[in-house]
């Protein structure tokens, strides 16, 4: 074992280097004075500055969920830690591996109840893996090793440590250890192997609902192989966490809504459910139809236990890691298919090829060209013009609501690491997280489209962009409004008497606010403009910002 004497600030970074910790989100305050003195110390941790908590724990979570790598980031104390609860709370549903620390005030100096003082476990604790307040320097590696492991084993996610100043500031020998990393690569047993294989085999029309553990774990190929030998239609899970399956794929049929009705008239086409490294029909608002049909059989296959027969009953309930489960199950259900199923699978996929996702991206791209010239500028155009543009190995972050339904009809997902989205609903990650991913993956152009109303949950994220010089094109689309619930109190209350909806009285200039911030941008009304406008702007390999206007939706 490592025994160094060092003060428990320089403990703490060390011992984030030790853990695989490149990056330290921050935005320092009082409380945080101690690790900001002992960071230049440091010059192989690179220490990122966010202008508000939630920008830094989006950035962090976007760099956690680009690279699959653990990422720190500290905060300030209460207030601080409250700023970011949004942002946590996305990250808990992104499943990121993010080590949260705050800067308390000193050990016992609490009960004075100092201005800003609050404890700070029971605010983090409902959001975060684990919660923790460090009260010992001797303690430092024992809390950082277990946090580590904690937030990095699946299924990953956010852990939460309290750091008081007289522990920063003590010295003390401290004996470091070294990391724990549990192989969590679990996969059935052969006997169950064989048992899920002649289940899915039997299945006469079986659908699966594709995850993003399929993505994280690299397995685009092999999910898609599965569906094939199945000839299974295969759905991406209801909520946009990345790519999920590969959109051109021939089997995909494009993204579940989170409409309980929709859903439910889509599975009803289907004898039996693979739910494959997903959410099992995770919805939005409620409703009085259930989206699985009664009696579907239903095989789910998770690294995510707490998912498991969470509101359906599942026949065929599974904890396991995807990457293994695939590598293994593949060569069974070679195995086990009959010439009879071989020929039944085919015929099912023949089916698919007129209605899956590629045959309905060209009837979308058809239909928006009738309003190529239309103005204000068509928000479905705009997203076509968008992806028309984007350069090679594009990673895109999304944050739009009425236009997400264009980009994941239009958009094409083929790559594990090409596309984040908004995990928890919580409006801000898109304009914060963009920023992470850029950093993750330096050498890949990013594409941010954010909807007007989300930008201004995250705007400051723009000072950070600009000050690092990341290579991110923001596109805001800006239908200067929250179109999203004017039509949801249309389509749910039947009613178009909106009040506080609009954002108009004045008017955002978002392209304003960019340059007040360093970063170039520019405003387009002429949807003529659009395509050259977009191509120059991410062929920059620079930040900036392209702020579009588009039709309201309503009142126009």
């Amino acid at each position: 074992m490592t025994i160094q004497k060092m003060t428990g600030r320089q403990a703490f970074i060390k011992l984030l280097l030790d853990e695989g910790v490149t990056h330290l989100f921050g935005n320092p305050g009082t409380t945080e004075l101690a690790i900001m003195e002992a960071v230049p110390q440091f010059p192989e941790l690179t220490y990122v500055l966010g202008l508000q908590e939630s920008i830094v724990v989006g950035m962090a979570d976007g760099f956690a969920r680009a690279s699959n790598q653990l990422v720190a980031c500290n905060l300030h104390c209460a207030p601080g830690l409250g700023h970011a609860m949004g942002a946590i709370y996305n990250a808990k549903f992104s499943g990121s591996p993010l080590l949260i620390t705050a800067g308390q005030y000193e050990v016992g100096y609490g009960l004075q109840e100092p201005l800003l003082y609050e404890p700070l476990v029971p605010i983090a604790a409902p959001l975060v893996k684990w919660a923790f307040e460090v009260t010992r320097i001797e303690d430092l590696p024992r809390v950082i090793r277990r946090a580590a492991k904690i937030a990095r084993t699946p299924p990953m996610g956010p852990v939460f440590i309290s750091l008081p100043g007289s522990v920063l500031d003590e010295e003390a020998e401290i004996e470091f250890g070294f990391p724990t990393l549990v192989d969590a690569g679990m996969r059935p047993s052969d006997r169950a192997l064989e048992e899920i294989a002649q289940k899915l085999l039997a299945a006469k029309k079986p659908v699966m609902v594709a995850g993003r553990e399929i993505a994280n774990a690299d397995m685009f190929a092999e999910a898609c192989e599965l569906a094939e030998l199945l000839g299974a239609a295969v759905y991406q899970e209801s909520v946009p966490y990345n790519a999920r399956y590969p959109s051109s794929h021939p089997t995909c049929m494009g993204d579940l809504t989170r409409n309980q009705k929709k859903v439910r008239q889509t599975l009803e086409q289907y004898d039996f459910l693979l739910c494959l490294g997903a959410d099992l029909l995770r919805m939005s608002p409620m409703s009085t139809v259930e989206p699985l049909p009664p009696e579907m059989p239903v095989m789910h296959i998770t690294e995510r236990e707490w998912e498991l027969g969470k509101n359906y009953s599942t026949a065929t309930a599974v904890r396991a890691d995807i990457k293994e489960t695939l590598l293994a199950l593949l060569p069974v259900l070679r195995r086990m298919r009959t010439a009879e199923q071989a020929k039944q699978a085919q015929a099912r996929l023949a089916d698919l090829a007129t209605r899956n996702w590629s045959a309905n991206r060209a009837k979308t791209r058809a239909e928006v060209e009738a309003s190529a010239t239309t103005t204000p500028i068509d928000q479905r155009y705009l997203v076509s013009q968008i992806v028309d543009a984007l350069p090679k190995d594009v990673i895109v972050v999304d944050e739009t609501l009425t236009a997400a339904p264009a980009i994941s009809a239009m958009l094409p997902m083929d790559n594990p690491q090409a596309y984040y989205g908004l995990a928890s609903g919580g409006l801000g990650f898109g304009m914060a997280g963009a920023v992470g991913v850029a950093l993750a993956q330096p050498t890949r152009p990013v594409v941010a489209t954010i909807g007007d109303g989300s930008a201004m949950y995250s705007i400051q994220s723009l000072w950070t962009a600009a000050h690092l010089k990341l290579n991110i094109t923001y596109v805001i689309i800006n239908n200067r409004s929250y179109r999203i619930i004017k039509e949801r109190l249309l389509a749910m209350r039947g009613t178009d008497d909106f009040v506080a909806m609009d954002m108009d009285n004045p008017a955002i200039d978002f392209a304003g606010v960019a340059k007040s911030m360093g970063m170039p941008s520019q405003v387009v009304t002429d949807p003529t403009q659009l395509a050259e406008v977009l191509k120059t702007a991410m062929a920059s390999g620079g930040p900036n910002l392209v702020e579009v206007i588009v039709s309201r939706g309503f009142g126009e």
